[in-house]
């Protein structure tokens, strides 16, 4: 098989969220593919740290400003980047609200997460997937969670102080699991794709307890780090998943599997 399947060489790939906790990892690894790497989020001197590492090592990086959840700022960032770069080959929806911080959040939280993680991607979907369905071809890879597909596992956080878990978080991310199948539906016959991952739990120096538990309930018997997921992404950016749409793929060590 020829490498040029897997290779992200000359491709326009846009990546939201790209300073927090995956999309930093996903952001390095897109950067080395040979791809016009942009980055999208609200705080943009974030995004320019992270992008200015990434010109220092010779890969092309832009920072963009973007408000997810305002249907304006989502136009703007379109037509800013179509207008220097033309449709977009790849988009990966990595950004994410957590404003919610437990079970009894305020109802205005909840509302605010689905404003930003629920009508933001869908917008996200209509403004940039229509450009790439008129131009015949991209992929968008959306960054969705284990939540989505499973219920809270409240055991893992027994003796720690880790703080209860949200429904928002839940509900936006099984949302985005069919959501992907809408729009794989309605942009296939124009040779767009689109496909959801499914991180399981990233290390980020949580208690003792709950690392022991959640590495013995994965396959692999540990949390991913911040080079996990970039493989899956490119992967599905690439020509070699040209075959595939609509799948929801974890990467998860096993995690839901077990």
């Amino acid at each position: 098989m020829s490498d040029s399947l897997f290779s992200l060489q000359g491709k326009i790939i846009l990546l939201t969220g790209g300073a927090g906790l995956y999309g930093r990892g996903l952001a390095a690894m897109l950067a080395q593919t040979g791809a016009t790497l942009i980055l999208a989020a609200r705080d943009v001197m974030k995004l320019q740290v992270v992008a200015d590492a990434e010109t220092a090592k010779g890969h092309r990086v832009f920072a963009e400003s973007l408000d997810q959840g305002d249907e304006a700022s989502v136009v703007a960032l379109h037509e800013r980047i179509t207008a220097k770069f033309g449709p977009l080959h790849g988009l990966v929806n990595n950004a994410v609200l957590r404003p919610m911080k437990g079970a009894n959040g305020a109802v205005e939280q909840f509302a605010e997460s689905m404003r930003v993680n629920a009508t933001g991607v869908m917008l996200m979907h209509r403004h940039f997937g229509r450009t790439m369905a008129e131009a015949g071809r991209g992929s968008i890879v959306n960054i969705g969670s284990i939540q989505g597909m499973i219920g809270p596992s409240y055991e893992l956080y027994t003796g720690t102080n880790m703080g209860d878990m949200p429904p928002d978080y839940f509900f936006h991310k099984g949302g985005m699991e069919n959501l992907t199948r809408f729009y794989a539906a309605l942009y296939g016959p124009n040779n767009v794709r689109v496909n959801n991952l499914a991180p399981g739990g990233f290390f980020n120096h949580q208690p003792e307890p709950f690392l022991q538990r959640y590495c013995e309930h994965t396959m692999l018997g540990r949390m991913a780090d911040d080079s996990d997921l970039g493989g899956a992404v490119i992967f599905l950016l690439s020509d070699a998943s040209r075959y595939i749409t609509g799948v929801n793929l974890p990467v998860d060590g096993g995690y839901t599997a077990k």
